[in-house]
């Protein structure tokens, strides 16, 4: 689903993608999740998009590689754990602070 860039014109990576159901009405828990990665990966993240979707999705991918999906694990994702799964996938070295999950 990733949209090709305009010719001449490169595509910032890493992009994140966050599919949501239109019809369940995610759109703000989508856009409540987008707000919190930038904020949080503001200089890592080239790209950020929200996808509509339909039937029930609500998937996060890192160029183009599915990170988290509801319908793999039946439920959301905590905002604390879609931090540490994007950290370790494009900012390995950041201290994520009070948002990192303890063993």
């Amino acid at each position: 689903m990733s949209a090709t860039p305009p010719a001449g014109q490169a595509t910032r990576t890493p992009r994140i993608e966050i599919e949501y159901c239109a019809q369940c009405r995610w759109l703000l828990r989508a856009a409540w999740i987008a707000q919190e990665l930038l904020t949080t990966f503001q200089s890592d993240i080239g790209e950020l998009a929200l996808i509509p979707g339909a039937g029930g999705v609500f998937e996060v991918r890192v160029d183009g590689e599915c990170v988290f999906s509801r319908a793999r694990e039946a439920r959301f994702p905590e905002s604390k754990e879609l931090k540490q799964l994007l950290r370790d996938r494009i900012a390995p070295a950041r201290d994520l602070g009070h948002s990192e999950l303890k063993s």
